[in-house]
């Protein structure tokens, strides 16, 4: 496959949904839980029946609030929510309630953390504004039939649109990365694309190396991951790029991905703003915040990400990898802090929350906050550990079973009989019985052999379970050797 990057630049701007984190829907009191069956959660507001009138929900207004805030934005004391109108099956109003020349918030900034960068890169957020979600289309439960579930219909979104700032798609993909992380640690949304709660459009297009003028877009929808995203902008770019190369136009349109074939498809011509013929929505008024209630919610917002980071450098001492896995998600760090204080070694903790933990965590499909090995106890076992009760073996073997039992580690390891033995009498007589088990290395190990001592080690490790302390065995072991 042709590389264009030589010769042409990648442009991307990104519009992100973002449904929050609320109970009700945004402008009636219908559940807004994922999961429930096709169109339980319905009432005659989000259906549209005659005579229904819409209320703003007030907790997605304090989340949508609180987002803005987190990505730097601008608040708009006063936005007004528009009727955007098209018609689609899963669209009972025949249109949906957004918000359009007056949002809630401008200007905001997002600095992401782009793959083999060390600074990080500061990309521009043109608005961010509220708006309904729409229902859903079922496509592929029944033969030659599209099923519609309107449980979706009004749930609360914010829709946050970027500059197109982005130069490729691992920086696209970064930036989508770094949105997560801060809206989780804001606590606005549970940012779950598997469940639709962030869904991405990626607006694309290619221009020659030095042309400032923007190149015609084209929108990416369907994808379903951020690695989706990365790898349908490098197929529509490189799309693009022969398109242009062959001195073909590039037509504004709206583009499928194809995660199977690895491939964009067009679905339909790129709708303007016009298309949609936005007015102030009159059973809406005008959305009116308190700047005390703005300056009250900015205050209460916790340690982001980025914050975080420059503190567990400060306090701990860590590198980039160490940062970027213990401060993943919001309960993560929680832990990792947790265990870094109790213990107070934080690049053991680190090492642990990185392997052992993680791995745990893969393999059993369980999030941090229900894991039974609390804080606590992990930093009582990285304890054993650094005191020369446990081995590193013999304290992996206690972890796994601690998953299970929810025991804290001495009583584990007191079960499991592997607390380690530092006692010199004790290994004395083990090294006695090894010397007498193995004549032949140990006559060579006391003329000298000294590659023998890791023969004999591993004896005595062997003999006492994995109990001795091995830089006892060896102190002790110099003894005999000449």
């Amino acid at each position: 496959m042709t590389d264009w990057s030589e010769k042409y630049e990648m442009v991307v701007g990104l519009e992100v949904h973002v449904q929050l984190k609320t109970r009700s829907k945004a402008f009636c009191g219908c559940s807004a839980d994922f999961g429930a069956p096709p169109n339980v959660n319905t009432c005659p507001v989000c259906l549209a029946l005659p005579g229904a009138l819409p209320a703003i929900n007030a907790e997605a207004v304090r989340l949508a609030v609180r987002a803005a805030i987190a990505l730097e934005c601008t608040i708009n004391l006063t936005s007004v929510f528009a009727r955007k109108n098209y018609f689609y099956p899963d669209l009972p109003k025949g249109y949906q309630i957004s918000q359009f020349d007056q949002p809630l918030a401008v200007k905001g900034t997002l600095h992401a953390r782009i793959p083999g960068e060390t600074a990080t890169r500061a990309i521009a957020i043109t608005r961010l504004h509220m708006e309904e979600d729409a229902g859903k289309s079922v496509h592929d439960r029944y033969p030659r039939m599209t099923a519609i579930d309107l449980n979706r219909a009004g749930v609360p979104l914010v829709e946050i649109v970027s500059e197109p700032d982005m130069r490729s798609a691992a920086e696209a993909g970064a930036y989508l990365r770094t949105l997560k992380q801060i809206l989780e640690y804001a606590d606005v949304s549970d940012v779950s694309m598997e469940e639709g709660s962030l869904r991405v459009d990626a607006n694309v297009s290619a221009r020659l190396h030095g042309v400032t003028e923007l190149g015609t877009k084209t929108e990416v929808k369907n994808v379903n991951s951020f690695s989706a995203v990365e790898r349908s902008l490098q197929s529509e770019f490189d799309r693009q790029c022969a398109m242009l190369d062959r001195g073909e136009t590039v037509r504004q349109e709206t583009m499928l991905w194809d995660a199977a074939h690895g491939t964009v498809r067009p679905a339909r011509s790129k709708e303007e703003s016009h298309d949609y013929r936005y007015f102030p929505d009159p059973d809406l008024p005008p959305l009116i915040l308190d700047p005390d209630y703005v300056k009250r919610l900015r205050h209460s917002l916790p340690e982001l990400p980025q914050q975080l980071r420059e503190r567990f450098v400060t306090h701990f001492s860590l590198g980039d990898a160490e940062l970027d896995a213990v401060t993943a998600e919001p309960r993560l760090a929680e832990y990792f802090e947790g265990v870094a204080r109790a213990h107070g070694d934080a690049k053991h903790a680190a090492k642990w929350v990185m392997g052992e933990l993680a791995a745990a965590l893969n393999e059993t499909g369980v999030k941090i906050g229900n894991f039974p090995v609390r804080a606590p106890q992990l930093a009582e076992l990285l304890d054993m550990i650094r005191d020369g009760k446990l081995s590193h073996t013999a304290a992996k073997a206690v972890f796994a079973t601690m998953r299970v039992s929810g025991k804290s580690a001495p009583v584990v390891a007191a079960e499991m009989s592997v607390t380690q033995v530092g006692d010199d009498s004790q290994i004395e007589q083990w090294i006695a019985e090894v010397f007498v088990e193995l004549p032949d290395e140990t006559a060579r190990f006391r003329a000298g052999e000294k590659k023998l001592t890791g023969v004999l080690v591993g004896a005595v490790m062997k003999k006492s379970k994995g109990r001795a302390d091995p830089k006892k065995v060896n102190a002790l072991l110099g003894k005999y050797s000449s």
